[in-house]
Formats: structure tokens, sequence, C-alpha cells
């Protein structure tokens, strides 16, 4: 996709004592567990498929293939930082997201995911299910009327 893919999903999360290192900021680990409860939020809020029923019932996992982030600026515990996540890619067996982070001042930090559809019984990858597929699509074709552009 292009470099102003809109944005699909926001949400604000509040920087806790938990997300932080003794320095007081956010141990960089900790983003990605916040990215993954975005995408689970984004899932089951937005495109409609309950992400815990999709786990534990259907048994398709979604984990993580290929990450990059970059980190520009710290998060401190009491800070509120507002997570966007926009799709970049539906492929036969993968999804593509841009999720990016950011505070008061600007960029805290980027991350670029490609997850992949997989069987939790066989470990294998998987094609997307038709009606995650059908919702990815629809979230492709229909951002947020106010989306922001995803910086590259």
């Amino acid at each position: 996709m292009s470099e102003q893919t809109p944005f699909v999903f926001e949400r604000p999360v509040r920087i806790r004592f938990s997300h932080c290192d003794p320095a007081g900021i956010v141990f960089f680990p900790q983003y990605l567990t916040l990215t993954n409860a975005l995408v689970e939020d984004w899932f089951t809020d937005s495109l409609g498929i309950d992400y815990a029923d999709m786990i534990a019932r259907r048994r398709v996992g979604l984990p993580i293939v290929k990450l990059e982030c970059e980190f520009a600026r710290p998060s401190r515990m009491g800070e509120t930082v507002s997570l966007a996540l926009s799709l970049t890619k539906v492929g036969q067996r993968s999804i593509g997201l841009d999720i990016v982070g950011r505070g008061d001042d600007g960029v805290r930090f980027v991350a670029h995911q490609v997850l992949v559809t997989t069987s939790l019984d066989t470990g294998e990858s998987i094609g997307i299910p038709h009606d995650i597929r059908a919702a990815l699509q629809r979230a492709a074709a229909s951002p947020l009327p106010n989306a922001h552009e995803a910086p590259r």
C-alpha cells in the first residue's frame, strides 16, 4: 500500500508502572504487548471477529512472523499514548500492519508487522479464513473518516 495508508483503528493507552523499567520509561518489549492488545481489540471491536473465540474455539492463531520497530522518544508512567493501527496488506495467509504510538510530543514508536494465520492444532500456516478475510477487506475499503496518515 502507499505511504498514505489511513489508520483503521486507534486507541489511547495509559502507560502503567508495569510497562516501565527502573529508569521509569517504557521497557521496549512492552510495546509489543501493547500492540498485541491493540490487534486483539481491533479484531473484536472493529472487525467483529471475537479474538478470544478465534484462538480458543476456532484454534486460529495470528503470530507475528516479521517485525520492524523504530523507537523515537521514551514514554513514561502516567502518560497516555495513542496507538493507531493501519492495515497495509492482506495476503493469502498473512496480514501486514503498521502501528504508530503517539504522545503529546509526537511519535514515540512505529512498528511494521506481518502476522500469519496458523492452525493452533498443527502449528502450520493456513489460509486466512473467509469470514476474517471479508472483515479485513471491509476494513481496507472503508477506513475511519478522520484517519491520520502513517509515517514512513
